[in-house]
């Protein structure tokens, strides 16, 4: 335990597994440093996935010894057992395997070499999960995300593993299994195994490619430097910032800093529901501009088949510059920032999304389109509607803005409505709610008015404004509703 062993008990530094050996010791009364410096190394041969054991070769009273540790399966094989005695400790070691036990055996031998070894027992450690990781592969499933383990551990360790934190498993592939399959029969195999044993780094990165081919979309974690080809390869590199080696994070997409794989899931939701939250907003904003360059088109048309004139003499437009503007950055601008804030309910239990759908789908595209439509088509039969009531061009122009500014406010809640219902946003009601008072303030504030270009509504032009606001919201949420409806059921 403490001669084949490359940790520093002292700092801490090395692998967490030698690590514990050399704790264990510890317990016991030895002392690491001073058994190795009773007997300095000749040779080593470190431990290496292809032969799975580590070799160290030291002085012991002037003549060399060899010492070493592995996995049970190769250890074992080269020792000075019997076959009954052979066949006794695999299946110890294979039972202990199955408890979810990491199992290592120990031998040693007089001289320098790696046969003829004398069986000194085997070392069981426990490496329990981390009590969060079930609930996160959970939530990864039902994400649609399928999680593969992949381990240099025994099958059998691998498997009580994968029970235990909820992976499903109906067989598991070795690396052996891995280089003697063809390409065609490993990208049918990780169709369906989900756990891989006894695996090298190399076969990571045939088990990635292997995924892609079947076109998955394929995230994957690692710390070591021969990890780094599998990182870099795949679509996803997730590297591990405490115990991750520099390679694997200068290759990697994202480093964790807590080294915890529900990180990952807890990002994955984090993504999902800013992903939405801009959908929400582009929905929103679209819908607003589709309305206003209809109504803005269609009105300077109208004029000019007219001949209207504004008090300059100019074609009269449904609505000037400055009122443009006023729009854009008052019912636009607060309501699209408060979206952000949107939390989200079941974003985890949606499938994942394809990579190569266009960032507006068919259904925010027709959100759009049937909401600005309406907007703009409502405002326009104000523009007819108003003067024939007696209002004036300018009272018009008044009731038109007045209308497309608390339309589109209220817009920011058919708009997050379509794929998942969100939670309570107190930004929100708040942005939506004062916008709509400075909107109604802008007509009846003579400084307001002023800039803007207003005129005064009495209590009829604000009523038609009002039931022109209402049969807008109307419709986009009856479709909102509608298209949320389809989705829950599995038909959108």
């Amino acid at each position: 335990m403490v001669l084949a062993n490359d940790a520093e008990i002292g700092t801490g530094a090395g692998d967490p597994l030698e690590l514990a050996l050399l704790n264990y010791a510890k317990t016991h009364e030895v002392d690491a440093a001073d058994i190795n410096e009773k007997h300095p190394r000749r040779s080593v041969l470190p431990f290496d996935s292809k032969h799975k054991y580590m070799r160290v070769t030291v002085d012991e009273s002037g003549t060399p010894a060899s010492y070493l540790k592995g996995a049970p399966e190769v250890i074992i094989k080269r020792c000075r057992l019997s076959e009954a005695e052979q066949r006794n400790w695999e299946e110890k070691a294979e039972g202990y395997a199955k408890d979810g036990f990491r199992v290592l055996a120990l031998a040693w031998r007089d001289g320098e070499g790696d046969e003829e070894l004398h069986f000194s027992g085997l070392v069981m450690l426990w490496d329990p999960p981390r009590a969060e990781v079930p609930e996160a592969i959970r939530l990864a499933q039902e994400a649609g995300i399928r999680v593969i383990m992949i381990t240099g551990d025994h099958p059998a360790t691998a498997l009580s593993v994968a029970h235990e934190i909820g992976i499903p498993q109906s067989r598991v592939l070795t690396g052996f299994d891995i280089e003697n399959y063809s390409p065609e029969a490993l990208q049918a195999a990780v169709k369906e195994v989900n756990v891989f044993a006894r695996v090298a780094p190399e076969h990571k990165l045939q088990l990635v490619e292997a995924l892609q081919a079947n076109r998955e979309v394929v995230a994957v974690t690692g710390d070591g430097v021969n990890d780094a080809p599998a990182l870099k390869r795949s679509d996803v590199g997730v590297a591990m910032g405490q115990r991750g080696s520099d390679v694997s994070r200068e290759v990697a997409d994202l480093v964790l800093l807590d080294d915890n794989f529900a990180t990952i899931v807890a990002a994955i939701e984090e993504g999902r529901s800013i992903y939405e939250n801009i959908l929400k907003s582009i929905r929103f904003l679209f819908s607003a501009n589709v309305a206003l360059v209809l109504l803005v088109v269609g009105g300077s048309l109208g004029s000019f088949i007219l001949g209207l004139k504004d008090e300059l003499g100019g074609l009269l437009l449904p609505l000037t510059a400055v009122q443009l503007l006023w729009i854009n950055v008052i019912a636009n601008g607060p309501a699209a920032l408060a979206l952000s804030f949107d939390k989200i309910n079941g974003v985890m239990q949606q499938p994942p999304r394809d990579p190569h759908t266009p960032l507006l789908d068919r259904v925010s595209l027709s959100f759009i389109l049937i909401t600005g439509v309406t907007k703009a088509l409502i405002g326009g039969v104000l523009l007819v509607v108003m003067p024939i009531y007696g209002f004036s061009l300018l009272s018009t122009r008044t009731g038109v803005f007045v209308y497309e500014a608390i339309a589109q406010l209220l817009f920011a809640y058919p708009a997050r409505r379509i794929t998942v219902l969100p939670e309570f946003n107190l930004a929100l009601h708040l942005s939506v709610f004062l916008g709509a008072g400075v909107q109604v303030l802008s007509v009846y504030l003579p400084s307001l008015r002023e800039l803007l270009g207003l005129a005064s509504l009495g209590l009829l032009g604000m009523g038609m404004v009002a039931a022109a606001t209402f049969l807008t919201w109307v419709v986009a949420e009856s479709y909102s509703r509608f298209v949320w409806m389809m989705r829950r059921n599995g038909h959108a």
